[in-house]
């Protein structure tokens, strides 16, 4: 078997074996119901009280404001739906951009059927949201504001603690989609006038299908699940102990070693895209080249297809990926790509890598010998490559 290199940990991170170690006696000893007053299910709640000390921690937030949810989707709906809900005697005007998660877009496309107006901010050539816009597009109807902490395709940070300011003093609720931030970007909700933010545990060595939503106290939202008094009577359903315990482990690991990780990936990353851009005519980086993820690549080549380049390094035992991984059964091109300004054919020649913990300088090597050669020999096999070699205005 040949070299294998996963370079896909946006779309998800491996259980660090620690945080499995902590969640196994859950499943087996610690079994009890915590709800329940016995014995049994006060030992499980002692361990589901820990884990929200350990999140809140990691966010600078109140224990008693963190809920736990099935993981980042369910908390972006959550914080949407339960919002708007819960506060259309004031407005119905919520604030999005252009370059959401579909875990957000499509919450938005939903209310905006059922009597809300949205309105999605355009971004810059980088994936930046505008704090003008932002500002210009508020009015006295406006209810929400939710933004993304950091894309997840082309890993564009984003002003968030001006975009949490202006919320603050405007009075309308500010969200933000942290689920690729978490682990990644020191986080303090009060510092960033956040009110509601959204994680999940498999983008930071967690456990897959369990997340979290901040929802600072106070704030006006709708119960997501009824039927039982978990979550303080705001998420009905007995609470995944196992996946809340690896939550928490693996959130407190994520920013003690933040600093380390951080400064590793971002070395890599950055030779990673400096050795494809220099080796790889008619090539691009999408995304800010600053202000981005430590782990973030993203390429558009031009004259190639993007399935067709990821069977290629998957066949050489590179795991990458096209976008975000909740499409990638879609033939259709990245909205966020085509946010950005990147027209319908380029974008389709995109490619996104993901460094984290796992990979190696020799992971590195391998990518930047292979993928010049597959760009290379897909572009031989096509038409458009022969006919248009003069390039075009985004390389």
């Amino acid at each position: 078997m040949g070299q294998k290199v996963y370079m896909d940990h946006a779309a998800t991170t491996y259980t660090k074996p620690e945080v499995l170690e902590e969640m196994l006696p859950y499943f087996t000893e610690v079994f009890g119901n915590p709800s329940s007053v016995h014995g049994f299910g006060r030992q499980a709640r002692r361990a589901l009280d820990h884990a929200r000390e350990r999140t809140a921690k990691a966010l600078n937030a109140q224990p008693s404001e963190i809920f736990f949810t099935a993981g980042g989707s369910e908390s972006d709906n959550w914080a949407i739906k339960g919002t708007a809900l819960a506060n259309r005697d004031k407005g119905n005007h919520i604030i999005t951009t252009s370059i959401e998660h579909h875990a957000v877009f499509d919450t938005c496309k939903f209310l905006e059927k059922n009597g809300f107006e949205v309105t999605y901010l355009p971004v810059d050539e980088y994936g930046m949201v505008s704090v003008e816009k932002l500002k210009e597009a508020i009015t006295d109807r406006t209810i929400l504001i939710s933004v993304m902490f950091a894309n997840n395709e082309i890993g564009t940070i984003q002003p968030i603690e001006e975009i949490g300011r202006i919320a603050r003093e405007r009075k309308i609720y500010f969200h933000t989609d942290a689920v690729q931030a978490v682990g990644n970007i020191p986080i303090d909700v009060e510092k960033l006038n956040i009110d509601m933010l959204s994680l999940s545990a498999h983008k930071f060595y967690g456990p897959k299908g369990v997340g979290a939503l901040y929802i600072k106290r106070g704030v006006k939202i709708l119960p997501y699940i009824h039927g039982g008094a978990q979550e303080r009577n705001r998420r009905a359903g007995t609470e995944n102990l196992p996946g809340i315990v690896g939550l928490g482990k693996a959130i407190e690991l994520a920013v003690e070693n933040m600093a380390a990780h951080n400064e590793r990936l971002t070395a890599m990353r950055d030779r990673l895209i400096r050795e494809i851009l220099s080796r790889v005519e008619y090539s691009r980086l999408n995304g800010h080249p600053t202000k981005r993820l430590p782990g973030n690549v993203n390429f558009s080549f031009e004259f190639i297809e993007g399935e067709a380049l990821l069977l290629s390094l998957d066949l050489k035992g590179i795991a990458g990926s096209s976008g975000s991984a909740c499409t990638s059964g879609s033939l259709d091109p990245s909205h966020v790509l085509l946010a950005i300004g990147l027209p319908h054919e380029i974008a389709h020649g995109s490619l996104r890598l993901t460094l984290g913990d796992g990979n190696t300088d020799e992971d590195v090597d391998y990518v930047i010998e292979v993928l010049p050669e597959i760009v290379a020999r897909l572009r031989e096999m096509s038409p458009l490559f022969a006919q248009n070699k003069g390039g075009s205005e985004f390389v």
